[in-house]
């Protein structure tokens, strides 16, 4: 991913909508809802999101965030990259080889020593990474050509490397509770960059959103998504 790619999702067609999840992803740590635990003044994530952590003898190099599926991983680890004014790389532990990993980081060092400018390199299920892949990580982590944030759904003490794993604050995220759910539902119901106040829900119709969603905002925006297209019409929607 290009230095450019952060904030692809702005430079898509007009004519193309993208999905409510997406749309209603926070922009600033102060937008998250819920992870009030990980999120307070001090904190690892909110010193890296600092702009100031750039160059920082005591600012995290590594970062693993450790909790189930959509509670924020990808999020928070865009928002600290956009935050701080790094550039933001991402890897798949799914598709991504050792050669991905090592032309990453090339690309990091090569920013950093030409332009002085810090990449976060941010890698999605990286319980799945090899030995090997988590081995290549190493040297760039300990020398911080680049700031690091893994993702996984599995405790890291048995998934990550100990020399990863000792480089590394590990920040448990944490399933969101059924009144943040609300306020999350909430939000996107009468935002701009969600249903623009154009549908709305009783609170009974959202208790059973936020019931299916089991602690899951990303889920929950999809359910509400797909239920004000089921009550509306996606035409009938766009003509007001």
């Amino acid at each position: 991913m290009s230095e450019n790619d952060l904030f692809g999702a702005a430079d898509a067609p007009e004519s193309m909508t993208r999905p409510l999840a997406v749309r209603m992803r926070p922009r600033t740590l102060d937008e998250v809802i819920g992870q009030t635990q990980v999120l307070g003044q001090g904190s690892p994530l909110r010193r890296l999101a600092n702009p100031a952590s750039k160059g920082s003898l005591t600012a995290p190099s590594s970062v693993i965030l450790f909790g189930p599926p959509g509670v924020g991983k990808t999020t928070l680890a865009t928002i600290v990259a956009g935050q701080s004014g790094r550039v933001f790389e991402e890897l798949s532990a799914v598709t991504s080889g050792v050669k991905d990993v090592r032309d990453v980081l090339a690309r990091a060092h090569e920013r950093l020593v030409s332009r002085g400018q810090e990449t976060v390199l941010f890698i999605d299920e990286v319980h799945r990474f090899s030995k090997s892949q988590q081995d290549a990580l190493l040297p760039a982590v300990e020398n911080r050509d680049v700031t690091f944030i893994g993702a996984t759904t599995e405790n890291p003490s048995f998934s990550v490397i100990k020399p990863l794993l000792s480089r590394s604050v590990v920040v448990k995220l944490e399933s969101l509770e059924p009144n943040q759910l609300t306020e999350l539902v909430q939000r996107a119901l009468a935002d701009e960059r969600g249903l623009k106040g154009e549908v709305k829900a009783t609170d009974e119709a959202v208790a059973d959103i936020v019931r299916m969603a089991g602690g899951d905002a990303r889920k929950s925006l999809t359910i509400l998504e797909a239920a004000a297209g089921a009550v509306t019409g996606d035409e009938a929607r766009k003509k007001g």
